[in-house]
């Protein structure tokens, strides 16, 4: 069974440590590149955005039905405060705020229209593709909580290009985790948070 805290031998340990450190800084950051090749195209600190869900929220625990203990279902979010003449796309990251150094990532998705404000339950916009998750599939892994109330993070990622690219050319869907980590990461030009608990 899947647990709420990722084990060791799940994959891109490595890179997830550093993509982690990431995460933690850019809310933080003021001023400053703090993703690497940010600095080298000129652009500042990411924006803050805000990130919500109908669903759940900070105060409102996320239902069982988006988790292993129910239907497994992909949540409801939506977002504001991106650069408007600057996004040209959005990514969502869906990863576990329990394990900030080696985080579990449960959803990688990219490529959403930069004209776009929210994804709805179970669905995706047109033209949005899903990399693979940290068990190594296309799509949401629903978390699995256990012994006691659990904290996941869906972070909305606003990206100055409209498709994501790799050193092999545009990223399709079943994209690696690390590839489109590494895809997104230099492109981030806003970010916003959302974070709630889960129980078993």
């Amino acid at each position: 069974m899947r647990r709420g805290v990722g084990a060791s031998s799940r994959p891109g340990r490595r890179w997830l440590a550093r993509a982690a450190l990431v995460v933690a800084l850019i809310p933080l950051a003021s001023g400053c590149s703090v993703l690497g090749g940010l600095s080298q195209q000129g652009l500042q600190a990411p924006r803050v955005m805000t990130v919500t869900s109908p669903a759940f929220g900070p105060d409102v625990s996320l239902p069982r039905q988006y988790t292993c203990h129910g239907a497994g279902l992909s949540p409801p979010l939506q977002w504001s405060g991106a650069p408007a003449q600057r996004a040209r796309s959005f990514a969502i990251v869906v990863d576990d705020s329990a394990t900030p150094i080696e985080p579990y990532v449960y959803w990688i998705v990219f490529d959403i229209s930069g004209s776009t404000i929210a994804i709805p339950q179970n669905g995706l916009p047109p033209g949005a593709r899903q990399a693979r998750n940290s068990r190594g599939q296309i799509g949401y892994d629903p978390p699995c909580p256990v012994g006691g109330p659990h904290r996941y993070r869906f972070t909305v990622y606003a990206l100055n290009v409209a498709r994501l690219a790799g050193p092999h050319g545009v990223l399709g869907p079943g994209a690696s985790l690390t590839a489109a980590w590494q895809a997104i990461a230099p492109h981030v030009i806003a970010v916003g948070r959302l974070t709630a608990s889960a129980n078993p």
